[in-house]
């Protein structure tokens, strides 16, 4: 229950903090996207922000086991760039470029009843669903060392 309502207020204080920043608005958010045009800066202070916290909040973090409401921690341990995290990033920004939406602000949008914000999280949903179903279809092929470039390895 504790863990509920400590994700229940992150959530919460997480959405107040976009709508405040400007950063749930796609106008504001293209504005700042537009270098080339009538660019909106603005955004980039909330971003540095955000890069300092999560900065500190990560040193913090490494450093001990339990979480201040004395949960596990679990830190992603990975530090290497490879080619699907380039192209996602890459996905992540073609998205986010055109529609002035990214997954965080879109649900506080349609939390605010924006119609973008509807469209938007429809198909990131199904976006979602696509990569779930690619990824099950790819652990089922495996490459193995008998010759054969793939062999069928039913789902688990």
């Amino acid at each position: 229950m504790k863990s509920a309502v400590a994700a229940l207020f992150a959530g919460l204080l997480f959405g107040f903090g976009l709508i405040v920043s400007g950063m749930a608005n796609p106008e504001k958010v293209l504005g700042f996207l537009d270098i080339a045009g009538l660019w909106d800066p603005s955004l980039a202070f909330v971003m540095g922000g955000a890069v300092i916290v999560g900065l500190l909040a990560f040193a913090i973090a490494r450093k001990r086991t339990l979480s201040f409401l004395g949960f596990d921690m679990k830190v992603p341990g990975h530090s290497h760039i490879n080619k699907r995290l380039i192209v996602g990033g890459l996905l992540f920004g073609i998205g986010w470029g055109i529609a002035g939406i990214c997954p965080g602000p879109g649900l506080v949008a349609l939390g605010a009843g924006e119609v973008k914000a509807t469209v938007f999280v429809a198909s990131m949903v199904a976006g979602m669903g696509i990569f779930e179903l690619v990824e099950h279809k790819r652990a089922a092929f495996r490459s193995d060392d008998s010759g054969e470039r793939w062999h069928y390895k039913a789902p688990e």
